[in-house]
């Protein structure tokens, strides 16, 4: 069975995704994985000015179809590869567009979130999990390794060490690991975790979009890039902000004593 991907626009412009095949724990098809890179894309919308995803229950995601799987393996063995590496041309494209998202995005992970969908959140600014939530990198499990972006993101947020031991053994992690060694940005009750998502996304979206939008592709380049090609980033998209009106209207603010 398919599922699809709820596209819900809140207060403040932030666009609330949830993935919509709870039958399958969310599971990605290639049904799942197209309306997905179809609402990430819809959320470029300038009206939105956050995205939150999230997973219908009860689980955020958990990876990869099986099934989906075990059928392609019928085919073939010349036609898994080749098929193979189309599906994961159009899943590297979805990932870079939720990553490059000019805007603020944020993961509300609630229960599991396994291979792939690790990827997903990841590929998010934050992560917010429900206190119940449990991530595991599984695909060595499978005989398989991350192929959605674990590879880049893993190591930034929890370093090299910790990153392969927890790929490599495929192990469960709970919420309250994950918020200790950096998997997780914030934990929420369960009961409460979309609530807080929305109302942090408004909270990081509440600037300049063009201002927020210029910092985050600095922020995300700074890790591979020297300091003298950042400055120089810093100057040009500087550049841009002072000729936008959210800038003349905070000078002009802060100038009459208004907020």
């Amino acid at each position: 069975m398919s599922g699809s991907v709820l596209f819900a626009l809140h207060e403040g412009g932030v666009a609330l995704l949830t993935l919509n095949r709870p039958d399958a724990r969310n599971a990605i098809d290639d049904a799942l994985r197209e309306a997905l890179a179809e609402a990430v894309e819809r959320a470029a919308d300038p009206a939105v000015r956050a995205l939150v995803l999230t997973g219908a229950p009860p689980a955020f995601c958990a990876g990869g179809d099986l099934k989906a799987m075990a059928e392609r393996l019928a085919a073939p063995p010349g036609q898994v590869a080749a098929a193979g590496w189309q599906r994961q041309q159009a899943l590297h494209r979805l990932i870079l567009r939720l990553h490059r998202l000019p805007k603020p995005t944020i993961a509300a992970v609630n229960g599991a979130a396994a291979g792939l969908g690790c990827d997903l959140a990841l590929a998010c600014d934050f992560v917010l999990a429900a206190e119940d939530a449990r991530f595991a990198f599984s695909f060595l499990a499978r005989g398989l390794v991350p192929d959605g972006g674990g590879p880049y993101f893993l190591p930034r947020r929890v370093g090299l060490a910790r990153a392969k031991e927890i790929v490599f053994s495929a192990r469960t992690v709970g919420a309250a690991e994950a918020l200790a060694i950096g998997l997780a940005d914030r934990l929420a009750p369960p009961d409460r975790l979309l609530e807080e998502a929305l109302a942090w996304a408004r909270s990081l979206s509440a600037g300049s979009p063009a201002a927020i939008a210029l910092a985050k592709t600095a922020l995300e380049r700074s890790l591979e890039t020297p300091p003298e090609t950042l400055l120089a980033l810093a100057s040009q998209s500087q550049a841009i902000c002072y000729t936008t009106e959210e800038h003349r209207a905070a000078v002009e603010a802060f100038l009459s004593g208004r907020r």
